[in-house]
């Protein structure tokens, strides 16, 4: 049994707005990635998970409990970094910190100031006076503070800089190595390429794709870059039978689309021409996102 199971979630706001037929199984130990451009339905499918809406069809469980009817059980489970950041108005970090732990019942803060330091934050700043890093940083805190076996992260790195963003992703890494469950919604493909065993991606309040990110990586389509050193030799390659994503003529340049089962023709082609360079491009997450959407715009067209 999945340890987060997700059926038919549907909470239709009006205007193709909300989350439609949301069908999700995100497995114990597994780091779930959940992405989608704003309003594709992330957040509201995360508050229902977390008991703040009830879905007007369909159910969410959480460790064989109704996220609706246990929302208070559900809490005491999950370790939460919501999508808004909206704190009680507290004198410092420092004391917000401990009515969380007071709250979660923590009693050892050891954990919340390894990651208050790793991320760098100054808890002594007057809560309401914090810059939205800084409150995002302590929400990161907040969530992690009582080490729960699952996560569930709403857009977690919002606000953070570049650097923060790596802190993040490592420490994110070092949870996943402990085996927690972890959840996470983001609209920037690089944290779910450098943390997610699997992905599902939402447009429009829908699902229209899960995939393992192992899977994607080892896409059977490959793409390369060529520039070749004679003008010559680039138009005769040029006209030849390739998938062509892009011809750049000035440069001699040829960006190439090749199948696994034809890399050995292609490579045999290659060696009747003199090349400057060959480098793959990696396939990303990005990409595969833009492919599967395009191909069901078409099916649809």
């Amino acid at each position: 049994m999945p340890l987060i199971e997700i059926k038919n979630l549907t909470k239709d706001y009006g205007d193709g707005r909300g989350i439609f037929d949301v069908n999700l199984e995100i497995e114990k130990g597994e780091v779930f990635g959940f992405v989608g451009t704003n309003g594709a339905g992330k957040t509201t499918t995360i508050r229902h998970l977390m008991g703040f809406l009830k879905p007007q069809r369909g159910s969410a469980v959480i460790n064989g409990l109704d996220c609706w009817k246990d929302s208070a059980e559900i809490k005491k489970l999950v370790g939460y970094i919501p999508g808004e950041i909206a704190f009680p108005d507290a004198p410092t970090g420092t004391d917000f910190l401990k009515w969380q732990a007071d709250l979660l019942e923590v009693k050892d803060m050891s954990y919340a100031d390894h990651i208050t330091e790793r991320l760098q934050l100054d808890l002594t700043a007057k809560l309401s006076r914090m810059s939205k890093g800084m409150k995002q940083k302590t929400a990161v805190v907040a969530a992690f503070m009582g080490d729960r076996e699952i996560l569930i992260l709403d857009e977690p790195t919002t606000g953070l800089d570049p650097l923060m963003r790596v802190r993040f992703i490592d420490i994110l890494n070092e949870e996943k190595k402990k085996g927690k469950t972890i959840f996470m919604s983001t609209h920037v493909f690089d944290e779910v390429e450098d943390t997610c065993d699997k992905v599902a991606l939402i447009k429009d309040g829908k699902i229209f794709d899960v995939k393992s990110t192992k899977e994607i990586r080892h896409n059977e389509n490959k793409t390369y870059k060529i520039e070749f050193i004679s003008k010559q030799d680039y138009k005769q390659f040029t006209a030849l039978d390739f998938s062509f994503e892009e011809k750049k003529e000035k440069q001699n340049q040829v960006i190439v689309n090749v199948c696994d089962t034809d890399i050995n023709t292609f490579l045999s082609v290659l060696k009747g021409y003199k090349i400057k360079f060959i480098t793959e491009i990696k396939y990303t997450l990005e990409k595969y996102f833009n492919s599967v959407y395009k191909e069901r715009q078409n099916n649809v067209q």
